[in-house]
């Protein structure tokens, strides 16, 4: 399991607003291409995003759905990429100061992924989320409220 924090120099509710809304996925996803569909009651528990992840014209179309979550707290995610595999998500929120914490916990659950080796799966997932909480960071720090 790969683990990445970050302090993002915003509160947790302009975080949120940006984890809730499904169309903005690519963005900060390191690895999403783009968004085909978001369900209407995105992020509740059993929703879904419907995106592409990879490089065109190499594109993989699958889903990623919410399998628990606490606005403003957490979100628990199985994120999929067939034939590559499944991975668990999870982003937690907490305050640090002003500013928020975000924690990503990720790990391959189902797949290829799972065969890979600890040490170099922990560290090209270290990698990529290292990215995602930075782009995150990007968007919410710099995104004007609603």
């Amino acid at each position: 399991m790969s683990v990445n924090s970050r302090i993002l120099r915003t509160t947790p509710e302009r975080v949120w607003d940006v984890l809730a809304d499904g169309w903005l996925y690519p963005l900060w996803v390191v690895g999403a291409s783009r968004v085909r569909d978001v369900d209407d009651s995105f992020p509740a528990k059993g929703s879904q995003i419907y995106h592409s992840v990879g490089v065109w014209p190499a594109l993989i179309d699958d889903s990623t759905e919410v399998l628990d979550v606490d606005p403003y707290q957490h979100i628990r995610l199985r994120a999929r990429g067939w034939p590559i595999g499944e991975a668990e998500v999870v982003i937690e929120l907490g305050p640090s100061g002003a500013f928020t914490e975000v924690v990503i916990r990720e790990d391959a659950v189902a797949g290829p992924g799972t065969l890979i080796p600890e040490p170099l799966k922990g560290l090209s997932l270290k990698w990529r989320n290292t990215e995602t909480l930075r782009r995150l960071a990007y968007i919410a720090e710099n995104r004007t409220a609603s």
